[in-house]
């Protein structure tokens, strides 16, 4: 799988060109990588070319310093879509990932034909809280917050059925560079979209997880809310929606990307 230097940093990702007419641009949460989309994209890959990306700091993507900003982190994206020569695409962020899928709405809306924001929000927590989650990592490591990350990921019911999945997920997140996570923190912190949210004029689909703490449904609302050309939709699940409840995902975004209802009959057939 391939790694090209982007703005100073080794970015990792993967472009799967499987002869699709349409792209679809994955973007992880904080703490995660790629492969968190896994699941959605078995579904996605007979309707999308599918590219997936490691952000700064993440998975086997470096960082070369300690801050980054969300500007940074969309401007990333455009530079590997000119890198592939790809035009226009749909672009999919989770979490972190939706804080970037706004800036890019916002600052490139000719680069995107949809945006699909998931269990994000226009800002994400509070300076206070941010500030203790870096103290708490930067002093004991990114062990000392496993439980309440799963807490904050993942249902009861889905931990408790699901305690490979869980667990390898939480794996990756202990490998997560200390740097990279706190530097993502830290840009997750001062984003803030909340005035912004009118000039963002690409169709956007915003999803929330009825059981998110993190990004909660009211967090959803109000991004539909200010974006002028937005729907919304709720799904059963909590923060990580995507791997929570993958088909369901899968079938909205396809949903929202084609715009096709017998696209929901093609998932499942």
């Amino acid at each position: 799988m391939p790694t090209t230097k982007i703005a100073g940093n080794d970015c990792f990702y993967t472009y799967e060109d499987l002869g699709h007419d349409d792209t679809i641009v994955f973007s992880n949460s904080l703490g995660t990588d790629l492969s968190m989309w896994d699941p959605v994209v078995q579904l996605l890959r007979q309707h999308l070319n599918i590219l997936r990306y490691d952000t700064r700091g993440h998975g086997q993507s470096t960082i070369s310093s300690d801050t980054v900003t969300i500007a940074e982190l969309g401007q990333d994206v455009i530079a590997l879509l000119d890198l592939l020569g790809i035009g226009k695409v749909y672009f999919c962020g989770l979490s972190m990932g939706g804080l970037i899928g706004q800036w890019l709405g916002i600052h490139h809306p000719e680069r995107f034909k949809k945006m699909i924001v998931a269990n994000t929000a226009a800002k994400i927590g509070t300076a206070e809280g941010w500030n203790a989650r870096i103290a708490q990592v930067r002093e004991h490591g990114l062990e000392s917050i496993l439980q309440g990350t799963a807490q904050r990921w993942f249902t009861p019911a889905f931990r408790e059925a699901h305690p490979e999945v869980v667990e390898a997920v939480l794996e990756k997140f202990c490998h997560t560079s200390l740097q990279g996570y706190i530097a993502n923190c830290a840009a997750v912190r001062d984003a803030d979209f909340r005035k912004e949210l009118p000039k963002l004029k690409v169709p956007t689909l915003v999803i929330s997880g009825t059981a998110d703490e993190v990004t909660t449904p009211l967090d959803g609302e109000f991004l539909a809310g200010g974006i002028p050309r937005s729907r919304h939709v709720q799904l059963e699940a909590n923060h990580l929606s995507s791997m929570e409840l993958p088909a369901e995902f899968a079938k909205n975004v396809l949903y929202a990307a084609k715009n096709e209802g017998d696209f929901y009959l093609q998932i499942y057939n």
